[in-house]
């Protein structure tokens, strides 16, 4: 029989976890909706920027740039690891590491260094798990990352690119489509790609012949500011999406530990009233058996 004192101790142990998850359930949904808000922000600072160089391309320009252009040979490449740094958020970061182990794989077949750069503290305890050595480690990333910070690592890309000493950048982290649908993905940011030539998909309007707009100085030297400031912006918008990826996952994962810890609670009340109302059964059973053995 079981004894109720024991169970009455275990689901008071887990009326207190309740509690616990509940409340970061609630600190979840908190910062989920403030990193929601500046991940909206800059996707419509993102689109505007493809705007304008959609007009650079429409006033006739050829555009040009190093960053544009692939090495005709790959030799070094970089693979950026967005994780959290912190837990208890389902398979958030299981997902991200397994995928950027499988990435980094991929890439060694087709370049013979790869350095690995990962952020979060998460990431770095699983590659180190895995035996894989990690070039640079960021821990200054959590559910608001600053765009001074990213631009400090952008930068160093930038530079190791247009260099020479780095021929590609992969980034893998969770990308955020709706409040019900995160996945994660690889995303190749360096080299970028060809900028002209991009039409609005929303209006679905197609390239026009000529750009309503005059540059001053000119289309080439705003080029030149433009096109460094588009890999800065999409790579703090990985970062944006990682950090209201998290937050989804971890409010997720709160809300079913409390409900799981409902559905425990409420069987072992009924387990607790069971073995209590057995016992009390017993102690009577004894008590009158006591008394017919006196009369006896």
């Amino acid at each position: 029989m079981a004894n109720p004192r024991a169970l009455d101790k275990r689901r008071k142990s887990i009326r207190n976890i309740k509690k616990i998850t509940r409340t970061m359930e609630l600190i979840a949904t908190a910062r989920f909706k403030k990193a929601m808000d500046r991940a909206s922000a800059a996707t419509a600072y993102t689109d505007r920027i493809t705007q304008v160089v959609g007009d650079l391309a429409n006033a006739g320009l050829e555009v040009t740039h190093p960053l544009l252009e692939e090495h005709a040979e790959q030799k070094s490449g970089a693979l950026l690891v967005l994780t959290a740094n912190r837990g208890l958020c389902g398979g958030y970061n299981g997902n991200v590491i397994r995928m950027g182990t499988k990435r980094r794989k991929e890439m060694l077949e087709e370049i013979p260094q790869v350095a690995m750069d990962v952020s979060g503290k998460r990431g770095i305890s699983g590659f180190k798990f895995r035996e894989i050595e990690m070039n640079e480690q960021f821990l200054q990333f959590d559910d608001q990352p600053a765009y001074e910070e990213v631009e400090r690592i952008a930068n160093v890309y930038l530079q190791r690119y247009i260099a020479g000493e780095l021929d590609r950048l992969d980034v893998v982290y969770t990308q955020f489509h709706t409040i019900a649908r995160q996945t994660a993905v690889v995303e190749t940011l360096l080299p970028l790609g060809t900028l002209d030539g991009t039409p609005d998909e929303k209006s679905g309007d197609a390239k026009q012949s000529e750009s309503v707009y005059e540059f001053e100085p000119s289309a080439e030297s705003i080029l030149e500011e433009v096109v460094p400031t588009s890999f800065k912006v999409k790579l703090f918008k990985c970062f944006l999406d990682a950090a209201v990826s998290e937050q989804i996952a971890r409010m997720v994962a709160m809300k079913s530990a409390t409900e799981n810890a409902n559905e425990m609670i409420k069987s072992l009340s009924m387990t607790y009233n069971r073995a209590r109302q057995s016992k009390i059964t017993g102690e009577i059973m004894e008590v009158i058996g006591g008394v017919e053995a006196l009369e006896g």
